[in-house]
C-alpha cells in the first residue's frame, strides 16, 4: 500500500540530500550533482512505499555514504584537502609576519637602549633566509625602519608547505589506464 510523501517528509529527505551534498564537495560538480539526484529520486520512491522514517533508517548515514561515493570516485587511502591547504596557506604568513615584526622590533629597542639620542642609519639583516635586510634611521630618537619583505625562499617555502599540507598532488587527475576486455587479448568470453 502506496504511502502519501507529506511535506513534511520531503523536508526530512531535502536534509539528508543537503548533509550527503556538504561532504561531497571533493567530488566534481556534475557527479556530486548526479549523486544528489539519484538518492534524492531513491529516498522519495521509497518514503512512497515504506515511509519517510523507514526509507531513512535503511538509507544509514550520510556521512558513510558520503565516504563509499569518496572512496568509489577516488580510491580508498588519504585525500587532498582543500581547508587544510587554505589554512596552511592563510595562517603561515599571519604567524611569519609576527615574528618577523617581533625581531624588527627587539633589533630597533636593541640600538635605541642606550637612551642616549643617536642619529644615523643601521643595517640589520633580517632573519636570515626568510627576510630582507632592514635599514633602521634614527634621528632624534626616533627610530624608522624600511626592507624586511619576504625573500624568494619564503614564498617557495609557503606554496611548498601548501602543497603539503593538503595534500593537493592526490588533487591532480589520474590517467587509468583501461583494462584489456577478454575480447580484445583474444580470450574466449
Amino acid at each position: 500500500m502506496p504511502n502519501t510523501v507529506s511535506w513534511y517528509d520531503r523536508l526530512r529527505v531535502e536534509r539528508v540530500v543537503w548533509s550527503l551534498d556538504q561532504r561531497l564537495y571533493d567530488l566534481p560538480s556534475r557527479t556530486r550533482i548526479a549523486h544528489r539526484r539519484e538518492v534524492r529520486a531513491n529516498l522519495l520512491t521509497a518514503a512512497g512505499e515504506v515511509g519517510a522514517g523507514e526509507a531513512l533508517r535503511r538509507l544509514g548515514s550520510a556521512r558513510e555514504l558520503a565516504a563509499q561515493y569518496r572512496d568509489a570516485q577516488f580510491g580508498e587511502g588519504p585525500r587532498h584537502s582543500w581547508w587544510a591547504a587554505a589554512l596552511f596557506a592563510v595562517t603561515t604568513p599571519l604567524v611569519l609576519n609576527f615574528f618577523l615584526s617581533e625581531a624588527a622590533h627587539a633589533y630597533e629597542q636593541a640600538i635605541t637602549a642606550p637612551g642616549a639620542h643617536a642619529d644615523g642609519s643601521y643595517t640589520w639583516g633580517g632573519v636570515t633566509w626568510l627576510q630582507s635586510p632592514l635599514t633602521f634611521v634614527l634621528h632624534e630618537g626616533q627610530a624608522t625602519h624600511v626592507g624586511g619583505a619576504y625573500t624568494p625562499l619564503t614564498y617557495v617555502l609557503l606554496v611548498g608547505g601548501t602543497v603539503a599540507c593538503g595534500r593537493l598532488w592526490r588533487a591532480l587527475p589520474r590517467h587509468r589506464t583501461p583494462r584489456p576486455t577478454p575480447s580484445a587479448t583474444g580470450l574466449p568470453g
